[in-house]
């Protein structure tokens, strides 16, 4: 089984769920249910990678304050080496606030150490270590986003394979810059929403087709709508499994891991993607990025079910 290094933000996730209206300003609304879990697409994708049976390590930062504990505690309960987790004291961990319903979500963020890893806390000592290295939050994670291309070069050289995630752009400039990054990356993880910002085109299939480079497997993310990819020139679309969501918080982030779980065993592109819409749909049937992820026998058996 690979190795690999997950490398990106670590923090918190309160999650107010089942709104029946949106909040507006100066008015007060109430919510179904409220839930503190880990957060971060990062360490969502690292704890359902780990629960699917893969070897990962953890490299990112939090501060020295209890929700940096809880988030560390959960990636160790999960036998996710956490023993690359920076602490640092003059940081505060973040935190994002989610106001899910069983559809959609708005996000609240507090970067605090989120923003704070940087190129020299991926130095190739630690790179050589693993088979492949993980990046999620592009956009989010400001020190570290000038410098991935460079991080993603070295780990090739090393032997890696790479892959990142984009998430929201929340300037929503979406700059240019990561197309020079994907010339270095092996996996891209772009849902609907980033596909259509970073290409020009709203419809899926030519978004998908508009950020091709000749050499990145790009993966879009279609929620109900499934994923696609493109193999030897052809689309290839797998539908989403049919599911009644709790919550949608980090389906993508588990969508990214039951995805990499079948590319890093080098299955055929349409069982990795069945993989990915599978462990995606079945991660919102709990509260929470982590708190229905399945665990390799339980993804089997619903793979098996939905043929």
């Amino acid at each position: 089984m690979a190795q690999t290094l997950v490398a990106g933000e670590l923090n918190v996730d309160l999650i107010l769920q089942g709104y029946q209206s949106f909040p507006t300003l100066g008015k007060e609304v109430l919510v179904d249910d409220c839930t503190l879990t880990l957060g971060s697409a990062s360490a969502i994708c690292a704890r359902g990678l780990a629960q699917l049976g893969n070897t990962v390590a953890f490299r990112g930062k939090v501060g020295p304050d209890s929700y940096g504990d809880f988030c560390i505690g959960i990636l160790r309960a999960a036998g996710i080496d956490v023993s690359r987790v920076i602490r640092d004291s003059a940081l505060k961990t973040g935190i994002t606030v989610s106001v899910s319903s069983p559809t959609d979500r708005a996000l609240i963020t507090y970067l605090g150490a989120i923003i704070e890893l940087r190129e020299e806390d991926l130095p190739s000592s630690l790179l050589k270590e693993f088979n492949h290295l993980h990046v999620s939050s592009y956009f989010l994670q400001e020190k570290l986003r000038p410098s991935v291309r460079a991080i993603f070069a070295r780990a090739h050289t090393l032997g890696l394979t790479t892959s990142l995630d984009p998430g929201f752009d929340p300037s929503e400039r979406w700059g240019s810059d990561i197309k020079e990054t994907l010339l270095e990356t092996d996996v891209f993880f772009p849902n609907e929403v980033e596909a259509a910002a970073l290409s020009g085109y709203q419809e899926p299939a030519e978004a998908l087709k508009a950020l091709q480079n000749g050499r990145t497997l790009v993966v879009l993310k279609l929620g109900r709508q499934g994923c696609m990819a493109i193999e030897h020139a052809e689309i290839v679309q797998v539908p989403a499994f049919p599911v009644q969501p709790v919550d949608t918080t980090g389906a993508g982030d588990s969508f990214n891991a039951g995805f990499l779980h079948g590319w890093l065993q080098a299955l055929p592109l349409r069982e990795c993607l069945r993989y990915g819409a599978a462990t995606g749909s079945l991660s919102t049937l709990g509260m929470g990025g982590i708190g229905a992820q399945p665990d390799l026998e339980t993804l089997q058996k619903f793979l098996k079910s939905h043929p």
